[in-house]
C-alpha cells in the first residue's frame, strides 16, 4: 500500500498540469528547466548543476539550451522579468521526454523518481491529444475537398441556368417578311 506522502504529492501535480507545462519548440514537446525543477522538488539552479555534471547523458535529442530569441520570445509570452531585473542571466534548458527522464535518474531523490513517472503520463497524454486533432485535420479536409467538388458541379449548373435565363430574357427579333419586288410595274 502506498504510504500517505506518495499519495499526496501524486495529487499536488495532476498529469494535466504537467501536460500544460509542456510546449513545443524546435517541433519538439519540451519542459523548461524551471518547471522540471519545479516538478521533481529541487531548484533550477540544483538541476542545472547535475544536468553539467552529466553531460554525456544528454544528448541533443534529450536536451537543448534555448537560444536568446527563444528565450527572449519566452519572456514575452510569459511575462518573465527582464535581465538586470532578478531574471534569468543564461537561456533555460530545454528537457524532451526523454531528457526529462533522464534529468530524475542524475537527481536520484524520492520524489524526482516519482515525479518522472507522472511526467511520461503527461508526454503520452499530449502525443496522444496531437494524434487525434491529426485525423481530426484529415477528416476535415477530406470534406472540405468533397464540399467543394460539389460547389464546383453546383456553381456550373447555376452558370448554366443563367446563361438560359439570359437567353430567354433576349428581346427576340420579329421575322419581317420582305416586300416582295415584282417586276411588272405597270
Amino acid at each position: 500500500m502506498p504510504s500517505t506522502k506518495k499519495t499526496r504529492t501524486a495529487a499536488l501535480v495532476p498529469v494535466e498540469h504537467i501536460a500544460r507545462s509542456i510546449i513545443i519548440l524546435r517541433r519538439q514537446r519540451i519542459l523548461l528547466d524551471t518547471e522540471l525543477a519545479a516538478l521533481y522538488g529541487v531548484t533550477t539552479a540544483r538541476l542545472n548543476q547535475q544536468v553539467r555534471r552529466n553531460l554525456k547523458r544528454f544528448p541533443g535529442d534529450f536536451m537543448f539550451q534555448l537560444s536568446a530569441e527563444e528565450h527572449a520570445a519566452l519572456m514575452l509570452q510569459n511575462a518573465t522579468s527582464k535581465l538586470g531585473r532578478g531574471g534569468r542571466r543564461k537561456p533555460p534548458l530545454a528537457f524532451t521526454e526523454h531528457g526529462a527522464i533522464m534529468a530524475a535518474t542524475i537527481l536520484n531523490s524520492e520524489r524526482a523518481v516519482e515525479m518522472s513517472i507522472y511526467v511520461v503520463r503527461a508526454f503520452v497524454q499530449l502525443r496522444d491529444l496531437l494524434a487525434s486533432n491529426k485525423e481530426l485535420a484529415r477528416r476535415l479536409s477530406e470534406l472540405e475537398g468533397h464540399i467543394a467538388r460539389k460547389f464546383t458541379k453546383q456553381d456550373e449548373v447555376i452558370s448554366e441556368m443563367l446563361k438560359a435565363i439570359r437567353q430567354l430574357m433576349k428581346p427576340s427579333q420579329p421575322k419581317r417578311r420582305g416586300i416582295k419586288l415584282t417586276a411588272d410595274w405597270s
